[in-house]
């Protein structure tokens, strides 16, 4: 089942509008701010960044809707502190203790951004067995786009890919399976593909009915066309 966050190729939103290269990176003092406290709240390591999404696609659909971006990404945060105990909702309200935290030597250190910042978080790990698709390999994506583990969960299958029919660009080797990571359930890494599929394929009125569209997926979400 998907979420409100999922309207990829939806109909009469308009335009995305890229912006202007000389425009500011931040349209706000405050949105990099937001973004630096999520970083360094992730750097506690009570989380992964498929959970931090999935907190962000729980938002009621209300504030999905009326937040802007960075309020997305602040009250998501705001929940993971509290889900995973790392803050109290006292704590939030500036009601808390003072007391030293438990986290307090993980904190993430002004001298040390850079350094985390370039090391990331790589999502790729050892291949064990063969792929069961290659390269030039016609797919399908499975019909609904959801998690099959968990009910209303996280899943990096868009809803308008759901049943298209593509072909095998390239395999990438193992990665992290979002759908189980996102929940708790361990890594359980498998196959991630490029899939190329026609726009027609994809849409039924297409901009430029040439296009296609290349998607990484993983193997959970592929079947044999």
């Amino acid at each position: 089942m998907t979420r409100v966050h999922d309207m990829g190729g939806r109909f009469g939103d308009g335009r995305i509008d890229p912006g202007h290269p000389e425009d500011p990176i931040y349209a706000q003092d405050w949105h990099a701010r937001a973004l630096a406290v999520t970083l360094a709240a992730g750097a506690l390591g009570q989380w992964n960044i498929d959970m931090s999404r999935h907190a962000r696609e729980r938002l009621s659909p209300r504030d999905y809707t009326d937040f802007s971006y960075y309020e997305k990404w602040i009250s998501a945060l705001a929940d993971l502190l509290v889900d995973t105990g790392v803050l109290s909702a006292d704590d939030l309200a500036g009601q808390g203790d003072d007391t030293r935290h438990p986290l307090a030597e993980r904190a993430l250190k002004a001298e040390d951004v850079a350094a985390v910042l370039a090391r990331g978080g790589p999502a790729d790990r050892p291949m064990t067995g063969m792929p069961a698709f290659a390269p030039g390999q016609r797919v399908r994506c499975l019909r609904p786009a959801a998690n099959r583990a968990v009910d209303g969960g996280h899943t990096r299958l868009p809803a308008y890919a759901a049943g298209a029919e593509g072909q095998i660009l390239r395999c990438h080797g193992a990665h992290v399976f979002p759908d189980s990571n996102a929940h708790g359930l361990g890594e359980a890494p498998e196959p991630l593909y490029t899939v190329v599929f026609a726009a027609a394929e994809l849409w039924a009125q297409p901009e430029r009915p040439g296009d296609e569209v290349m998607l990484d997926l993983w193997q959970s979400y592929l079947e044999p066309a």
